[in-house]
């Protein structure tokens, strides 16, 4: 065989076995979706599917959209269709749609959060979820006992409404300033909260969309309660904190200088091996959707390059399905 034909036919084997690594790969993300996705919230307003599209190619496998308080100035169906345009081009799929306002309190745009929590359940099925998430709310400025009246009376009727429709409602676990005495937007901020309000409101479908940030900026160690609620929690966001504990040591935590950051995953202090290795040992099949702009160093410019870390750690987190062999 002539030299040049070698060289023709090593390149001929060379470029069929790459393209053919290539279909394999391609098949084996079509066909082997994660039980475990990781992804990033993605809601900007009638701009979500352009910036969706925009973002997509950095490998996001979920997507939250959330909506600030409210609904009432958006066609949600009309929204589905446009995002579903974009991911029709991959394996990704939108994990939750999301409303974080008050809907416990009494002034004019609380009824439009309200508002907004039933049109949510209503219309999550034209994104393809079957999942909605947000603040509880609060009674402002009371403790969290005095706000389970009102919880109760607020969101049995969106938990009936979204049990007949098939959705689940998850509580954030975000303060947002906010303790136990005292607060504005939320009470599903710890487990004494998380207990009241799953005696008030006695629902299979709801649940919690939890992240350790909240509870490390509380110094609560969120490795035990991941244990206990693991099983009711329907989404996580994909967030961490870093606690300054010299700070804490030195000052306490009402001092002059801020003792925790929160931070992209993979740059704080928890170990999301350990996390998700806790919820696949609860049976969790959902998504980790990162929660930016959020991080003291990775903001800004520097936004996407901390998501995309974000993004790359936890997919090294959840390690990379590997098929037994068959019949073995």
């Amino acid at each position: 065989m002539s030299e040049k034909l070698q060289n023709t036919s090593a390149f001929f084997f060379l470029f069929a076995g790459f393209h053919g690594f290539l279909l394999f790969s391609v098949f084996s993300l079509m066909t082997n979706s994660p039980d475990i996705r990781i992804g990033t919230m993605a809601g900007k307003g009638l701009r979500t599917a352009e910036y969706i599209s925009k973002i997509l190619p950095h490998g996001f496998e979920s997507f939250e959209i959330q909506f600030p308080g409210r609904v009432d100035d958006l066609d949600l169906p009309a929204l589905a269709k446009e995002v579903a345009g974009v991911l029709k081009r991959s394996d990704a799929i939108v994990s939750c749609i999301a409303i974080y306002g008050n809907p416990l309190g009494d002034e004019p745009k609380d009824a439009l959060c309200r508002e907004g929590w039933l049109e949510c359940i209503e219309n999550a099925h034209h994104f393809g979820t079957d999942l909605v998430c947000g603040f509880s709310g609060r009674v402002r400025g009371k403790p969290i006992p005095d706000s389970i009246p009102r919880l109760k009376e607020v969101f049995t009727p969106l938990l009936e409404r979204a049990q007949k429709l098939g959705v689940r409602i998850a509580f954030e676990n975000c303060p947002m300033g906010g303790d136990w005495r005292s607060g504005d937007w939320n009470i599903a901020i710890n487990p004494s909260a998380w207990e009241l309000m799953f005696e008030a409101l006695p629902f299979d479908n709801l649940g919690l969309e939890w992240e350790p940030c909240h509870q490390m900026c509380q110094l609560i160690d969120p490795m035990p309660q991941l244990r206990k609620y693991a099983k009711r929690i329907f989404h996580i966001h994909g967030k961490d904190a870093k606690v300054l504990w010299d700070v804490v040591e030195r000052e306490g935590i009402i001092g002059p200088n801020i003792f925790a950051f929160h931070k992209h995953p993979g740059l704080g202090d928890s170990n999301w091996t350990r996390i998700i290795e806790e919820l696949r040992k609860a049976g969790f099949r959902g998504s980790i959707d990162i929660e930016g702009w959020h991080d003291d160093v990775y903001k800004g410019e520097l936004e996407m390059t901390g998501q995309v870390h974000a993004l790359n750690y936890l997919r090294a987190c959840r390690l990379n399905h590997v098929a037994n062999p068959e019949g073995f």
